[in-house]
């Protein structure tokens, strides 16, 4: 039986997915079969998890996803690898507060919905005994929880060493692990979070340093046997959100990386084709394509370059015209509009399929779960299909014009969210990541 881990921290920032991807790295050199999983709605930290595996990492969402589609994506994890590392999200007890009586989403909720164990990583720079008074806290508030131990990050001298492992033994927990600080593994962000994997300058040797700087950090064999069992139920993968078409293109580069791989894969499973093809190099979807997904990602970061990519935008409106279903979520509905401003204030014109006009000019903050309910029948599924996804951008809409809205939506806390996207015949999108289904 495949055995998992949940590696957790008292908050963002303590250095859970430097952390995680050491270990899978260190562990996968050491002989083990890994694979990975990642809580709550990300796309950046998975293709790093990719990366060190050489495994899709899937994510598990407790809030926006049913429980039979949750354990179906620990079961394909698990039929990949013998023990499966799954990392958590901002703090441990941190969740989203809903209305429907369902999980908050936070780790804690994971870790007990799975029954596995819990590795904390506590970043312990500028702190001593206080650790152990932290520990104790997260390791007391909930009983339903297990813990396998602590990882500390930020490590100084020998003396430093010595009063954490007295801290951690008065708080009953057995040190797993004591990383040095390490200033050459700080991994680049912006403001959607980390670089991604892919446009990473020198990955490899990113992975090298942190194997040399950590081979000696944890006790990888302790850290390996202190895995449970997973014994969720054994569910085949059927698709979250319903396939598109039979011969679906997918937009895949840099601009247009935040598809979530299981999404994928359950689509090739229920017998779709998946046709990748890359916007960036200027390539147009598969003329044979009955739909076209733009997902999200950075195009305001390239919108000059898309803007001049005539075999892209003209493919778009072709696979339009031929009434092939065509998609977009977030950066890929920002695309599928009349134009783009981008943070120095040009505006790039783009495929226009969608009366969508939005600007980076001026940045605001759009964050949270949503769901979602279709307003009309497309490709998603009949009128009133409810959905459960995530929105994050930072995109001010300009003109949201004429066409009919694609969604109803609400909060977490189920307040009313009005119309979300737009619909024109075939073509649809909105700033709505979709995740899963809502129901049966």
């Amino acid at each position: 039986m495949a055995r998992g881990l949940i590696i957790a921290a008292p908050a963002s920032g303590s250095g859970k997915t430097v952390t995680t991807l050491s270990l899978l790295s260190l562990l996968k050199e050491g002989g083990h079969s890994v694979a990975s999983c990642k809580a709550g709605p990300d796309y950046i930290d998975p293709e790093f998890h990719a990366a060190a595996t050489a495994q899709p990492c899937f994510n598990l969402d407790l809030w926006a996803m049913r429980r039979r589609s949750l354990d179906a994506l620990v079961a394909r994890q698990t039929a990949r690898a013998d023990l499966v590392i799954v990392e958590g999200v901002m703090g441990l007890f941190d969740g989203i507060p809903g209305q429907d009586g369902r999980s908050n989403g936070s780790c804690a909720e994971l870790a007990h919905y799975l029954d596995l164990p819990i590795l904390l990583v506590l970043s312990v720079k500028g702190q001593g005994a206080t650790a152990g008074a932290i520990l104790e806290g997260l390791t007391r508030h909930d009983s339903r929880l297990r813990f396998a131990g602590v990882v500390f990050n930020q490590v100084g001298g020998e003396v430093h060493r010595e009063i954490l492992a007295e801290a951690a033994a008065a708080a009953g927990l057995k040190v797993l692990g004591m990383m040095p600080r390490v200033e050459a593994l700080k991994v680049p962000e912006r403001h959607l979070g980390l670089v991604q994997a892919r446009e990473h300058q020198g990955l490899d040797a990113f992975f090298a340093t942190a194997r040399a700087s950590f081979a000696g950090a944890f006790d990888l064999e302790a850290i390996a046997a202190s895995a449970g069992p997973i014994a969720t139920p054994a569910v085949p993968l059927a698709p979250l959100v319903p396939p598109l078409g039979q011969r679906i293109a997918i937009a895949d580069d840099v601009a247009f990386s935040f598809s979530y791989p299981f999404q994928r894969e359950a689509w090739v499973d229920a017998g779709a084709t998946v046709l990748p093809f890359s916007p960036l190099a200027d390539q147009a979807p598969d003329a044979t394509a009955d739909a076209v997904f733009l997902p999200g990602g950075y195009p305001e970061l390239h919108a000059a370059r898309l803007a001049g990519n005539r075999n892209f935008l003209d493919g778009l409106r072709a696979a339009a015209g031929r009434g092939a279903c065509v998609y977009g979520e977030c950066g890929g509905y920002m695309t599928l509009g009349t134009g783009i401003t981008d943070a120095q204030g040009a505006r790039h014109a783009m495929a226009g399929l969608l009366p969508v006009e939005t600007s980076f000019a001026q940045r605001r903050l759009h964050l949270g779960y949503r769901q979602v309910s279709l307003c009309g029948d497309s490709a998603l599924g009949p009128m009133g299909a409810t959905f459960r996804g995530h929105e994050f951008h930072y995109a001010t809409i300009l003109l949201e014009g004429a066409g009919d809205a694609l969604f109803k939506g609400a909060d977490s806390r189920g307040r009313d969210q009005g119309d979300l996207g737009r619909r024109v015949g075939r073509v649809m999108g909105s700033f709505i990541h979709l995740i899963d289904r809502v129901g049966d």
